[in-house]
């Protein structure tokens, strides 16, 4: 293989393990503006090293378990209001049944997700919870999370901004957890802005929450919105808080580089998505800032052109399922599994299914949970091919 020649110091300077600086990041992200080569280069070296020819996903089912939300964001069509077709309340009996049919397709992931605290805004959502015996929205997490062990599944709770006990607690049910810093700017909060009427979206926040499971040892996915309203800056910025974040408690085991689609229902459905061209360079340079980190993209959300992001530097799919839509992104269903293996073999990748917690991160697992996980997995750490294809 002809040697990587490069011009710019910067990537030379990552590819010889030494430190780049945010003035690094920024100069790299404007000379390929004009030119990607060099970047998606260096992008793609790194991730050979680091994550060889393999790319995951995680074979799941997505339980809408409640999305009335006590927050409000301009470009979110999750949340429900009381009334409307799309409003999720499950009983005990539709998680049963949920997990009972997600069993019968080999699911491997419980996707566990809510609106904010919505108790907190809807005595509706007060009274349901009272109705199925709890008295938090966390609760009934607590109590789903073990539903699905005892079904042979194994759940990843994505709930907001959970308190610290909340976080202790379901970390003995949870292989994995997460939370979507989105961006790290404070200027996304301010009037006319989309977190403007999303507390929980505050950075200071968000980082709390991060900051929380890396001192409980929680293997944590988190990641950043691209399009919503950013600057350059404030991506990086993002970047970087989340790599120091990484770097700082060891428990950041996914960054998931997520694109801005409008939506009909919402204030920003006028919007423009965010750029193919600058999405991808984003995803590179995210590679670039975090060379070890396992990254990935929402297929579904680059419907026409995802396999070319495995030549940007990323090692995974997120989940994927075969039974439920994506209640966060209803209007983009998920490519068929046996299309992405397809498209990841001819890119000259293997695909392998993964638990909702990587290998890798494994020690931060109870053992009791771990030995559940054996009973599907295979030496390498992966859920063994004759279970989930």
């Amino acid at each position: 293989m002809n040697k990587l020649v490069l011009n710019s110091e910067s990537l030379i300077k990552v590819l010889e393990n030494k430190a780049i600086s945010k003035e690094d990041i920024l100069e790299i992200y404007q000379k390929s503006q004009n030119d990607q080569s060099e970047l998606f280069a260096v992008a793609r070296k790194l991730r050979k090293k680091h994550k060889k020819n393999s790319v995951t996903f995680s074979k799941k089912a997505f339980f809408n378990i409640i999305n009335l939300c006590k927050d409000t964001c301009s470009y979110c069509t999750y949340k429900a209001e009381l009334g409307e077709e799309k409003l999720s309340m499950m009983s005990r009996q539709q998680i049963k049944d949920g997990l009972i049919l997600a069993k019968k397709y080999r699911c491997v992931e419980a996707l566990f997700v809510t609106g904010e605290k919505p108790e907190q805004r809807y005595p509706e959502a007060k009274d349901w919870l009272r109705k199925n015996g709890f008295k938090s929205t966390a609760e009934y997490l607590i109590y789903a999370s073990e539903m699905a062990l005892e079904a042979g599944l194994f759940p990843h709770t994505n709930a907001g901004n959970l308190e610290f006990e909340e976080l202790k607690e379901l970390k003995k049910t949870n292989v994995s957890m997460g939370v979507m810093l989105e961006n790290i700017s404070d200027r996304l909060t301010e009037k006319g802005m989309p977190h403007h009427l999303a507390a929980s979206k505050r950075p200071r926040a968000r980082l709390k929450v991060l900051e929380n499971s890396g001192k409980l040892g929680i293997p944590m996915t988190t990641g950043i919105l691209v399009g919503i309203g950013e600057n350059m800056e404030e991506i990086v910025d993002s970047l970087l808080a989340i790599k120091g974040l990484a770097e700082k408690f060891g428990n950041v085991q996914e960054v998931i580089i997520q694109n801005f689609q409008p939506k009909h229902d919402t204030k920003m459905r006028d919007s423009t998505p965010a750029d193919e061209i600058c999405f991808k360079i984003i995803v590179a340079l995210s590679r670039v800032v975090m060379p070890e980190i396992n990254i990935q993209i929402p297929p579904n959300l680059s419907p026409n052109s995802y396999h070319d992001f495995l030549q940007l530097g990323i090692n995974d799919w997120g989940g994927i399922s075969p039974l439920t839509p994506d209640f966060v992104n209803p209007e983009f269903s998920w490519p068929e599994i046996s299309k992405v293996d397809s498209y990841s073999k001819n890119a000259g990748f293997e695909l392998g299914c993964r638990f909702p917690v990587y290998p890798e991160f494994f020690s931060s697992v109870s053992k009791e949970l771990r030995d559940k996980m054996n009973l599907i997995g295979g030496k390498d750490g992966l859920v063994r091919e004759d279970y989930w294809r």
